[in-house]
């Protein structure tokens, strides 16, 4: 058994590094394509890379980018979207995904936010909760240097500030674990999506026979609320909601 699990082990240790590289040379291919003007040909090499698992914020946003070239709305607000939720600050991906925005029909006036939604927007959902993780752990490792060199020290003086900066440390791990988890479980809780189809008919119900109460075009961005059959019931900027075929939408 011991010889079974050691030969799959090193057989995935082997493929991985062969799956890394294949992602970055197909990424290399699609930004020669994309450098001379081949969008669709770039686009390809791209969901390619994406196929591999090594994603990266740097590849959703070349294919947002790829997809914006040749105005395909919806793909392209949805890679933007993608590459933004990797990397929440960066100023290039917003402003790409802001003119993407501009080429969609719907104007849709957003609902205020609330205290904790804009408080939680400015600070906590700054950086992805795998990078607060990060965080934590470089914190925790800081800490344990701290403590240690606390604890061998003989000078009053220093293990004073050893003591101060080991606990703020400490404090720093915690504050970056509740990060973590409060902006993970913001992710999960709010499932996102975009309208993939030029026209949907938003209903009251579940049923093709219900009553339409507005109307969405490709490329805005709903949140979902929960799933029925093949129907998504879905909440838009503004507060309204109603049912969308399932099929016409793309989760993020």
């Amino acid at each position: 058994m011991k010889t079974k699990y050691t030969i799959t082990l090193l057989f995935f240790l082997q493929i991985i590094p062969f799956f890394a590289q294949n992602a970055n040379q197909l990424f290399v291919e699609g930004n020669k394509l994309y450098k001379e003007e081949k969008y669709n040909q770039a686009i390809e090499k791209y969901l390619q890379a994406t196929k591999t698992k090594q994603i990266s914020p740097e590849l959703y946003y070349n294919l947002g980018n790829a997809y914006y070239k040749t105005n395909k709305v919806a793909p392209s607000i949805y890679y933007f979207e993608k590459a933004l939720k990797l990397k929440p600050n960066d100023k290039a991906i917003k402003i790409n995904l802001d003119q993407a925005k501009q080429m969609t029909l719907d104007n849709i006036e957003p609902m205020p936010k609330t205290i904790w939604q804009k408080l939680a927007a400015n600070t906590i959902q700054k950086l992805h909760y795998n990078t607060w993780a990060y965080l934590a752990v470089a914190f925790i490792f800081i800490f344990a240097l701290l403590f240690l060199r606390y604890h061998f020290s003989n000078e009053t003086a220093t293990k004073r500030i050893l003591f101060i900066t080991s606990i703020l440390s400490a404090v720093f791990t915690l504050l970056s674990v509740w990060f973590a988890f409060q902006t993970y479980k913001i992710e999960k809780n709010n499932k996102y999506a975009i309208v993939y189809v030029p026209e949907t008919g938003v209903k009251n119900a579940p049923m093709l026979s219900a009553k339409k109460v507005f109307d969405l075009h490709e490329g805005t961005k709903v949140k979902v609320l929960k799933s029925k059959d093949n129907w998504k019931k879905i909440k838009i900027a503004d507060g309204q909601t109603g049912w969308v075929v399932s099929d016409e939408l793309k989760e993020l």
